[in-house]
């Protein structure tokens, strides 16, 4: 039967080579890991991961245990505003020490007015107006000048690259703004643009139009007093 390992070549004391197994077999490898998603309020959540020399999965939501889900996959079914979060898994082999996943961040959208009974919203996502996207804060040491300067924690309003990374200016719109949606007023808020262009204000950020890009995501930054629970920002002028 073939050992899984690392061939170690050590040297003894005639100065000729060995050739020794060193068996791997013990150690989880994760080949597939958790992905970001955002998603519209009501939706399904599906995060998976995939690993060898391995038999336990546990999920976390925000680095806690999610009871009852030791599968390779979670589903989080019709995730509301409170789904939003970071999720990972720790993945072992029975009576071994968990090697973790990297934290997918899921973000929840919902828009300012409710869709209509065709299931087209008349205002918000797909429709112009004002949508909120909210996110999970993560605690973050660091300084950035001259904006937002010093900061506690941040949330990262970004998009997997195979969802399109960011939000989409509207055609013809003329307002584009991100706004803290918690009623904060001493955040920051910063934006990158796909082709670059980058700002920062206090509260309320505004890019230009046109703007330079065809994509854009956002950061809300806090200078003291991270949240614990999922903060949201609100998004004018943009599509998901």
């Amino acid at each position: 039967m073939a050992v899984a390992g690392l061939i170690l070549i050590t040297r003894n004391t005639a100065t000729a080579q060995t050739v020794d197994i060193l068996d791997q077999s013990g150690f989880p490898v994760i080949t597939a890991q958790p992905t970001d998603q955002a998603v519209i309020a009501g939706s399904n959540v599906v995060l998976s991961v995939q690993a060898v020399y391995a038999d336990n999965y546990q999920w976390q939501s925000n680095g806690v245990d999610i009871a009852g889900q030791t599968n390779t996959t979670l589903v989080l079914p019709n995730v509301g505003v409170n789904g939003a979060g970071a999720y990972s898994c720790n993945v072992s082999q029975s009576g071994g020490d968990p090697v973790p996943t990297r934290a997918a961040s899921v973000l929840v959208e919902t828009a300012a007015k409710p869709a209509t009974a065709g299931g087209v919203h008349a205002d918000g996502i797909l429709g112009g107006g004002p949508i909120t996207v909210s996110g999970a804060p993560r605690a973050s040491n660091g300084t950035i000048n001259p904006c937002p300067g010093g900061f506690v924690g941040y949330v990262n309003y970004t998009k997997s690259i195979s969802q399109g990374w960011g939000w989409t200016p509207i055609s013809g719109a003329t307002t584009l703004t991100a706004a803290d949606g918690g009623g904060r007023t001493d955040t920051k808020i910063g934006y990158v643009g796909e082709y670059g262009d980058t700002g920062c204000g206090q509260t309320l950020v505004t890019i230009p139009y046109p703007p330079p890009s065809p994509i854009y995501r956002f950061t809300i930054y806090f200078s003291n007093n991270m949240p614990t629970t999922n903060y949201p920002i609100t998004l004018t002028g943009f599509n998901p």
